[in-house]
């Protein structure tokens, strides 16, 4: 099976297989656009509902503990707290096994000190078992105006950069908008499990921007160089040839993304199984959509957006007519359909030269014509 693999991976690389993704880049802006209207939908109607389940560092209020418990059931602590402030609907959630969190809005002191009693008594433990802390709303909203600026400034450096190291700003407007297209996704599907959203998930957020920009650039990388000189041949177009490098990068994507999300994955079911709510499995549901979401854009979404920006270029656009016109007169003069056949998968014709080390000279090679 590994061998299987490798040779797959092999026949991509070479050109001898090759999946027609820019060619059908239509299709996947599609499922692009439809991902982040339906994200956009599920963060509306639940921004117009109840409301983003936000952590209490985000809303404000009190926090109550309770350590070594015998049975983390939700119903004592609802009936502690509501013993002391009957209007107060209490959020109540288990911490592994032997502990259990109870927040709430802002109480008094002398609120405070009953429901820490209260929650002693219906617990049954030691009242030194139950600490208690209070969060201000403030501490939130100064890590959400922090967060957006970094995000904002993490945007413009990534602009700036990948425009500066590529020489060509349509690869950084495409990387933003792949960028854009995971945040909001991950986002849409972080609001429609209904999780609770803390500083944790912010930090995983964006830590997924840095690990969706990566993969891009390698693919990007790797358009550059396939790119290169692609006016002063004739036996391939601009597509073409991006699109071998993204069938030349797809198992180096595969095997990067499966390598991280392995681990996050691990990290998720321990924290949302094991360790109970609140526990790690925050920052990990955001890491694990946010990868999964990263590889696709970097691959069915990022190269693509950048082959239709460069084909609006009079250049481009001139370059793939002649070199479409040429393979057509070729084919009827010779006979040989092995150009077009090519051309129908998305690969350029001759890609075997595309190879490290192989010759991309200025001129076609000569072409032996079968004999009628």
């Amino acid at each position: 099976m590994a061998s299987g693999f490798a040779q797959w991976g092999n026949d991509l690389y070479t050109g001898r297989r090759s999946y027609a993704i820019v060619a059908k880049r239509r299709a996947y802006f599609v499922v692009a656009a439809v991902l982040v209207v339906l994200s956009l939908g599920i963060i509306g109607v639940r921004i117009a509902g109840d409301g983003l389940n936000l952590g209490i560092e985000f809303r404000g209020g009190s926090e109550f503990t309770v350590s070594g418990v015998s049975d983390t059931s939700q119903q004592p602590a609802l009936d502690a707290v509501a013993a002391v402030a009957p209007e107060e609907v209490p959020r109540v959630t288990s911490v592994g096994g032997s502990t259990v969190r109870v927040q709430t809005a802002q109480l008094s002191n002398a609120q405070v000190e009953q429901v820490a009693t209260e929650l002693a008594g219906a617990y049954g433990v030691d009242a030194g078992e139950v600490t208690s802390s209070y969060i201000g709303p403030t501490w939130g909203k100064d890590v959400s105006q922090k967060a957006l600026v970094g995000l904002v400034v993490f945007l413009l450096l990534v602009s700036l950069v990948m425009t500066v190291y590529f020489r060509n700003w349509r690869m950084a407007l495409a990387a933003v908008i792949a960028l854009f297209h995971d945040l909001v996704v991950t986002v849409g599907i972080y609001a429609l499990i209904g999780w609770e959203i803390t500083p944790a998930t912010v930090i995983g957020l964006l830590t997924i921007l840095a690990y969706s920009i990566y993969d891009t650039v390698v693919v990007f990388d790797k358009v550059r160089e396939n790119t290169a000189g692609v006016l002063d041949q004739t036996r391939s177009t601009y597509a073409e040839r991006a699109n071998l490098a993204v069938n030349q990068t797809l198992v180096r994507s595969i095997n990067t993304s499966v390598v991280a999300l392995l681990p996050v994955a691990g990290i998720l079911f321990i924290g949302a199984f094991l360790l109970g709510a609140g526990t790690l499995r925050d920052i990990a549901l955001a890491l694990f959509v946010g990868m999964a979401v990263g590889a696709y854009s970097s691959v069915f979404l990022a190269t693509p957006l950048e082959v239709e920006l460069r084909e609006r270029e009079k250049p481009i656009r001139d370059h793939t007519a002649k070199v479409l016109a040429l393979r057509a007169e070729r084919t009827e003069t010779s006979g040989d359909d092995e150009d077009a056949a090519l051309a129908a998968a998305g690969v350029a014709a001759g890609s075997r030269q595309l190879q490290p080390g192989a010759h991309q000279g200025n001129k076609a090679q000569p072409r032996r014509r079968r004999p009628r």
